[in-house]
């Protein structure tokens, strides 16, 4: 089972993805879900959130879905150019 306590992101990399969703810039993300299970997309950034004291990047893919990927289980991401 995975641990539920949330890790806080720096701030720098906070600004870094709101610099995204404010240039509307996409993003080539790779994250693992709570099944500790890799994920990789082309995501379109579009909010930041904090529920249940954590912090969530809301994004949708390539196939206009929505995506809520938790800040700390992203394991890389890079601006798609």
């Amino acid at each position: 089972m995975m641990n539920n306590n949330y890790n806080p992101v720096s701030c720098e990399y906070h600004s870094e993805l709101e610099l995204a969703i404010m240039r509307r810039n996409l993003l080539d993300v790779t994250w693992h879900d709570d099944h500790n299970e890799c994920q990789t997309s082309i995501l379109n950034p579009t909010d930041l959130i904090t529920e249940q004291q954590a912090e969530y990047l809301l994004a949708t893919n390539v196939q206009n879905e929505d995506i809520k990927i938790r800040l700390d289980h992203i394991d890389s991401l890079s601006s798609v150019r």
